[in-house]
């Protein structure tokens, strides 16, 4: 009955049109292929290999074949996105029982170690046993607490664990206690351990973060809340998550269409283009265009606009199409697909330089995923982004992905051939950013309707 199905789907599609037939053709085929990397050469490497049985949480490193490596530590954000991969898994793959009971080990780790009982929110770094790291003082950020809500939401979605959803609710409490600010909205990232804004002085260093907002934490806070909303229609949790949604969309995306990483507490971004190119090269971590976090936010921004439920938001749509045109105008290898870590408006410049032209593997994952998105919301676009998006699976299935031991190289090894031998696994990679874009991409390409973003004429 099913060969006999699928023959008269593939007559059907004949009668439509041989484009159609051919694109659909190719979806399929994709599909497949994706499908077999989730599960041959991705999260079969990664779970069980991560439960760590003894002390609770996961093993954070692994080498380049997945074998443990010698320094364990514990990463608030690493161990959040374990919780919400193995709480999606949970869903995908539900007669697979070694998923939730490695998601009630990222569960009971987090609220019995990461949360201070003292002060409340998510420590940033523990030792492997869960022990507060002398070093780091428990210093806290709203990008962990953020990833905290994230993993919990997703949990009690998957599980139905009412306890997970009240330390999700405990933690947004928090933050918005401490790390929000009620005069000019957003969040402040860098936080002491008792919650106060970290600020800055003389004595801070011009390449130090501290006491700036910037993108990178209002994007992750974005996509938890978002994640959070699904499973708490809180009218509060409601107001921010659109505050965050309208300040990324309006103020920290620039004119060009790229976000800027760094801003002073009104928004005003942190710049160093008037200071010389030995200036701007110093402080290329505070300043520059990144165009995965660009890609990424793109599909962020609409994802939040669609579970908050907003009608005829054309203005998100329209934005993070600028996003994803200006980091493929600028950031895209057109030769061998890829996206580039950095570039940068210099001055009097009209286009952005590469500045680093490194395909860090996150990015390359976010480009995937936004890609498809692309190509089903504008078909007939010029920019041609199925188009883009088949290069780009091929670029990863060339230089990302390790099809004899499994999981993804840090970057591609076109740019990186060392990373070969690389680490697999650290404190910030794990299988959150590839996981998503790969079940994203599976379930889309074989209903484009998936996620349902939809784009209704104006008319």
């Amino acid at each position: 009955m099913t060969v006999y199905l699928n023959a008269l789907f593939l007559l059907l599609l004949q009668l439509i049109s041989p484009s159609t037939v051919a694109q659909e053709a190719a979806r399929m085929a994709i599909a497949e292929e994706v499908r077999n990397s989730i599960e041959n050469e991705m999260i079969n490497r990664w779970y069980p290999n991560a439960y760590d049985h003894e002390n609770g949480g996961y093993v954070s490193s692994f080498e380049y074949d997945f074998s443990p490596s010698e320094n364990q530590n514990k990463m608030i954000v690493s161990q959040a996105r374990h919780l919400w991969t193995l709480s999606k898994l949970m869903e995908r793959y539900p007669d697979t029982s070694h998923y939730a009971a490695g998601a009630k080990l990222g569960l009971d780790f987090l609220i019995n170690k990461f949360w201070d009982q003292e002060h409340g929110g998510f420590f940033t770094l523990l030792d492997r046993k869960g022990n507060v790291l002398e070093n780091n003082q428990g210093a806290k950020t709203a990008y962990g607490n953020a990833f905290g809500i994230y993993g919990l939401a997703a949990y009690h979605h998957a599980s139905g664990d009412p306890s997970a959803l009240e330390w999700a609710k405990k933690a947004f409490y928090w933050l918005e206690k401490n790390s929000y600010d009620p005069e000019f909205g957003g969040y402040f990232q860098s936080l002491e351990r008792d919650g106060t804004p970290s600020k800055r002085n003389e004595q801070t260093p011009s390449t130090a973060t501290t006491g700036y907002k910037d993108q990178n934490s209002s994007i992750h806070l974005l996509e938890a809340f978002t994640e959070l909303y699904q499973v708490w229609k809180d009218p509060l949790l409601k107001r921010r998550t659109e505050e965050l949604l309208v300040i990324i969309r309006d103020t920290i995306v620039q004119n060009e269409g790229y976000l800027q990483l760094f801003l002073l507490a009104d928004w005003t971004p942190v710049s160093f283009r008037d200071q010389g190119r030995s200036a701007i090269e110093k402080h290329h971590n505070i300043d520059h265009v990144s165009y995965g976090h660009d890609v990424e936010t793109a599909y962020l921004m609409m994802e939040a606009s669609h579970v908050l439920g907003l009608t005829n938001d054309y203005k998100t749509w329209e934005i993070g199409k600028k996003m994803v045109d200006h980091a493929l105008m600028h950031g895209w290898d057109g030769q061998s697909g890829g996206f580039y870590d950095g570039g940068y408006y210099f001055p009097e410049e009209d286009a952005p330089e590469i500045v680093k032209d490194t395909k860090n593997w996150w990015a390359q994952a976010e480009g995937l995923n936004t890609l498809l998105i692309m190509a089903d919301l504008y078909p007939d676009d010029p920019m041609e982004y199925f188009a883009k998006f088949k290069q780009q699976w091929n670029y990863i299935q060339q230089n990302l992905i390790d099809h004899a031991y499994g999981g993804w190289y840090s970057g591609g090894l076109d740019k990186q051939p060392e990373l070969k031998n690389g680490q697999k696994g650290h404190i910030w990679k794990t299988a959150y950013h590839n996981f998503r874009s790969l079940h994203n991409c599976d379930l889309k390409l074989r209903d484009p309707s998936h996620l349902a973003l939809t784009i209704k004429s104006k008319e």
